[in-house]
């Protein structure tokens, strides 16, 4: 038997890559020096593989911003307006954008990994497009590892994975059409890699993980059939993970791949398809999949054993390899830091390192080595599930009862939005293309110096939030300067839109240092979801209340919805996530009310998760869609006619869902739209979405700020398609994570752009 990790966290054990390439962005580190960073971060993760004991351990999981964008530069898949950028500059205008003296290009769009949180850089197609192979990084990486006396088996994103997850800039062609463009490269890669004299190397297909039509599964079965006539010695690995192969199964044991991977964590169920299969090679090596690479819990030994028992009834234990459910990328490092957790709760966790240790343990269990280490650490393990079982902290029957009886009611609001418009427009009375921002703005390093001094208690409480209710103050005077016409209050209190949250609900659990890799540079630290969720006391009130007497506009509430904050944690896995889910929209509907009782006639509840947690196959999306809906609908649901609800979502593509996110029934959402250059409009569109659209006009992600032509230009688009007495503007998110200098500009510029196009419609009336 081998073990085998399929990836690895890259942001380091501190956040150290985080921090040196944003030094880099600024010019206060050199790429030597942000080179020399990446390396003793790759080298580290190596050598805890190697010492752990892992027999299989990836190269190239490594990367500076993004796996997909990697790709694109080893494929030559450079869109044509970055042609004349080179190296790193290229490399992060590709993924941020870039604006200086006479460059100023925008970025590639980005959106989820499949179900995760994890975003990715979408590639871009066009019917004559050119590749051209770059392997260098891949090598380099490769050579850095075997220096260390290591072979590793570098990974590589999938053909069919690559092309699927790309977009076609124009119409008439589908991107599977270039496969016949990219397998001679694909080749090439194969070639050098085996010419390294690497054994392995791991093809990632998750898009097998999806409803494939005829096209796609033949794409598949001609790459691979590709790949095994290139007479090499190197072993080709297919990993899929997220989900079953389900209707690709008979496809995917048919092809000439030496080992297939199962991710037997989000389906069990595939292992008994696959070993009573009849086109399951016996020679053919199975890599289960059985430790979690996308959650905190502990392994259960006991299950993963059975699991594995039952493969070795079928095949060879030399075919048999114990690995990672999916790519490690989506767990934080090292559960040795967290030193402040509950130790109950403590020994119910397992991050990256431990997981690593897990499936060397269980090889060896499943070895019958009869390692006196092994079975202590299986007695351990057992001791700990049990526990869990049995603990006094998850259930709290106040909450279950709650959940248990609701009604239908509660998840409707008094009447319809028609009737709710006209209502909110008398009371709110607002112009034409009314302007806001997403919540967030730009938490400084002296907000982010406050919270690290209140935490560790040199800075009492009055104090720190003396020091919040002046910047506070701050950023509602320019917003009113600007002239902005709804409010936020900037969220300077706040961590994170989750973990804030979290906090200050029962039921969840926090960590120092688990941060996990969402885009570039972003690290989140998710909450863990250990018990019933309930709300102690409100969150928000205080501070949305004191904002709004400070001013005469209206002041939206900023909460976070139900389905994100389940999305964005480490959930609870012993009970469905629609329990789960239902629990928190109850304790946002208590927060709701409680902000329309303070005044707040404007509240955001933010769901940019909500597609995220859509199945990967269709079969499955009316189970998930009917509670995701309902828990939003119960969390917003209480307030009268006269409240404006919003709802936020962003990064994510809307045209197959949009009669769920009607169905959600928010006065009014924003989405982000200005990478796409409105593109994503067309869903709302098509489907004649009845409400109130914010379209972003700018995106936050880049450090580059459109002109009031460039803005106007997109509401134009916008407006073309939806009547103009739906449009809001704004950005495309929350600021956040932008600069005081450039928010400025460019909320003067969507201001102006808002107020051309107000002044327009007048005329035209």
């Amino acid at each position: 038997m081998k073990s085998i990790i399929l990836g690895y966290p890259r942001i380091g054990e501190k956040r150290e890559l985080k921090k040196a390439i944003e030094k880099y962005w600024k010019g206060k580190t050199s790429e030597e020096e942000l080179s020399n960073i990446s390396k003793n971060i790759r080298e580290k993760n190596w050598l805890e593989q190697s010492k752990l004991g892992v027999d299989l351990i990836s190269s190239n999981d490594f990367s500076l911003y993004d796996q997909m964008l990697d790709m694109c530069i080893t494929l030559g898949c450079i869109p044509e307006r970055f042609s004349n950028l080179r190296g790193l500059e290229q490399y992060f205008a590709m993924s941020r954008g870039i604006q200086k003296e006479d460059i100023d290009v925008i970025a590639m769009e980005m959106t989820k990994w499949f179900d995760t949180n994890y975003h990715f850089l979408v590639p871009e197609f066009s019917k004559d497009q050119s590749f051209s192979l770059n392997a260098e990084k891949i090598i380099n990486e490769y050579k850095e590892a075997f220096a260390l006396g290591i072979n590793t088996k570098p990974v590589i994103i999938g053909p069919v994975t690559f092309l699927l997850l790309g977009k076609e800039k124009e119409s008439g062609f589908n991107s599977l059409e270039l496969l016949e463009k990219v397998l001679p490269l694909y080749g090439q890669l194969i070639k050098t890699i085996d010419a390294l004299g690497a054994e392995y190397i791991q093809i990632d297909e998750p898009i097998l993980a999806t409803d494939l039509d005829t096209k796609g599964q033949e794409a598949v079965k001609r790459s691979y059939e590709y790949f095994g006539n290139l007479n090499t010695k190197v072993k080709l690995i297919l990993a899929n993970y997220f989900d079953c192969y389900g209707e690709n199964l008979d496809l995917t044991l048919k092809l000439p791949v030496d080992v297939i991977h199962l991710d037997l964590v989000r389906c069990r169920k595939q292992l008994e398809d696959i070993l009573t299969h009849p086109s399951l090679n016996r020679d053919k090596i199975l890599s289960l999949g059985v430790v979690d690479g996308r959650n905190i819990w502990k392994n259960n030994f006991k299950t993963s054993l059975q699991a594995i028992e039952q493969v070795k009834e079928k095949l060879p234990a030399e075919n048999i390899w114990i690995g990672t459910s999916c790519s490690l990328l989506h767990s934080p490092l090292n559960l040795d830091f967290e030193t402040g957790l509950n130790p109950e709760i403590k020994q119910w966790l397992a991050f990256a390192k431990q997981k690593v240790d897990e499936v060397v343990t269980l090889k060896t269990l499943a070895a019958d080595e009869n390692n006196t280490v092994a079975i202590e650490k299986l007695r351990t393990n057992t001791a700990a599930i049990e526990s869990r079982k049995t603990s006094s902290l998850i259930h709290n029957e106040i909450v279950k009862k709650r959940v248990n009886t609701i009604t239908e009611a509660e998840a409707r609001r008094k009447n319809v939005f028609s009737i709710r418009k006209e209502k909110q427009h008398k009371t709110l009375n607002l112009p034409l293309f009314p302007t806001t921002t997403i919540g967030s703005f730009p938490q400084t390093k002296e907000v982010r110096a406050w919270r690290a001094k209140f935490k560790n208690g040199s800075l009492d409480k009055n104090e720190y939030n003396k020091l919040l209710k002046e910047e506070t103050e701050k950023a509602i005077r320019i917003q009113e300067d600007i002239g902005i016409d709804v409010l936020v209050h900037g969220e300077f209190e706040r961590n994170d839109m989750v973990e804030y949250f979290g906090e200050q609900l029962d039921g969840f659990v926090f960590t120092q240092n688990g941060w996990v890799q969402s885009y570039g540079t972003r690290c989140v630290k998710p909450p863990i979801i250990y018990g019933d969720v309930s709300r102690p006391q409100p969150i928000t009130v205080e501070w949305s209340a004191y904002a709004q007497s400070l001013s005469n506009n209206w002041m939206k509430g900023m909460l976070t919805g139900p389905v994100t904050i389940l999305q964005w944690s480490f959930v609870r896995n012993d009970q469905p996530r629609s329990e789960t889910c239902t629990q928190i929209a109850l304790a946002i509907r208590d927060e709701v009310s409680d902000l329309e009782k303070a005044g707040i006639k404007i509240i955001q509840i933010d769901e940019p998760a909500f597609r995220e947690g859509l199945p990967l196959r269709k079969e499955n999306w009316n189970t998930y869609l009917n509670w995701a809906v309902k828990a939003f609908r119960i969390s917003s649901s209480s307030v009268q006619d006269e409240t404006q609800i919003h709802t936020h979502m962003c990064y994510s593509e809307f045209n197959d869902i949009i009669h769920s996110i009607s169905n959600l029934d928010a006065d009014v959402i924003t989405i982000e739209t200005s990478r796409s250059q409105m593109e994503l409009l067309d869903a709302f569109v098509e489907f004649k979405y009845p409400n109130e659209i914010g379209p972003g006009v700018y995106d936050i992600h880049s450090p580059r700020v459109p002109s009031t032509e460039e803005m106007e230009q997109l509401l134009e688009k916008a407006q073309a398609v939806i009547p103009t007495d739906q449009l809001w503007v704004n950005p495309d998110c929350g600021l956040k994570t932008r600069n005081w200098p450039e928010t400025k500009v460019a909320l003067k510029n969507l201001v102006k752009s808002a107020k051309h196009m107000r002044i327009k419609a007048l005329q035209e009336v």
